[in-house]
């Protein structure tokens, strides 16, 4: 069943004049909607709300060109309230806070209003993404997460190298990479785990991570052909982007394929329809579900349309109610 009327696709997005319109993954979201007739909806920063239990937004019709500089033109701010027919773009980037999770409650009140929310909002409250991948033991490397600084050190001994993180940061933030003797560790436990008040995780280092940290797309479960390895550059063992990693395509592998199957399924079954895995080596390392990022590069070096493979899901979940 095909659609026989624009939709009205209203985006929830980090400021739209900061972006970089060559790499933002939201950006080639609303540029498909828009080749495809779809009437673009931006939400102001914020401008989530509620009303006698109905959920709205503060919103004005939007434009976008693939023109560095002049992406974006904007209407008049005005009421929005969700219902059917429409799709809701959540694109807003980490910390998962208590601001980001009030939205998600927000936004559950508008898919019971009929809206589409991409990604189901009940599953950006569920899916911790560093704590999602556990959810998929099979795949990754030795893992411990705990607030207990003397378990966290022995972990680190017993692995011999690991890498700690928080579960809240993106784009290689506050990530350490230690080892058994190292003399800042404590130092370091204490301020993941802010003196043993936050969880904190340990993973064994992997060294296959000087050949990138593989990033796989899944569209409603299914993974673009390609993956973007963000390779490390200079004395950065962190591969990600925001973080001076250089991106280079690469077509999945054997194992990137069977780490997809193990994951896809999951995620199409809770309403995931655009998802970021994260691997390295041959290790699923974190499943990212707020605001995957990577479409434009992919596009770019390989001739894809990833958004239009997202769109065709959206289109298909709509015209089926």
């Amino acid at each position: 069943m095909a659609l026989t009327a624009p939709l009205d696709v209203v985006v929830v997005m980090d400021p739209i004049h900061t972006i970089k319109t060559t790499k933002d993954s939201t950006f080639a979201m609303l540029l498909e909607a828009a080749r495809r007739g779809h009437r673009l909806h931006y939400v102001r920063p914020g401008g989530l709300a509620v009303r006698d239990g109905q959920a709205y937004a503060v919103v004005a019709s939007l434009t976008v060109r693939d023109v560095p500089g002049d992406h974006f033109s904007l209407g008049d701010w005005q009421e929005h309230v969700f219902g059917h027919g429409q799709v809701v773009l959540m694109r807003t980037d980490p910390p998962v806070d208590a601001a980001y999770l009030h939205d998600t409650q927000t936004l559950s009140l508008a898919r019971r209003q009929g809206a589409l929310v991409v990604n189901d909002p009940q599953g950006l409250r569920d899916f911790n993404e560093k704590l999602a991948a556990q959810l998929f033991p099979q795949c990754c490397p030795p893992t411990l997460v705990s607030r207990d600084a003397t378990a966290l050190k022995g972990f680190v001994a017993n692995q011999g190298e690991a890498v700690l993180k928080p579960l809240d940061g993106m784009g290689g933030r506050s990530i350490f990479r230690t080892h058994a003797g190292d003399p800042n560790l404590n130092v370091i436990l204490e301020t993941l785990t802010d003196g043993g008040r936050h969880l904190a995780m340990a993973q064994r280092f992997i060294p296959e991570i000087t050949e990138g940290d593989k990033r796989i797309l899944l569209i409603d479960g299914v993974p673009a052909t390609h993956a973007l390895a963000r390779i490390p550059q200079g004395d950065e063992f962190r591969g990600n982007l925001a973080a001076g990693g250089r991106g280079e395509g690469r077509p999945l592998t054997a194992r990137d394929r069977w780490i997809a199957e193990q994951v896809g399924p999951l995620m199409r079954e809770r309403g995931m329809l655009f998802v970021g895995i994260d691997v390295i080596g041959d290790w699923l390392t974190e499943v990212n579900v707020t605001s995957p990022t990577c479409i434009r590069e992919l596009d770019a070096q390989f001739g894809l349309n990833i958004a239009g493979q997202l769109f065709d899901c959206i289109e298909r979940r709509v015209a089926h109610g």
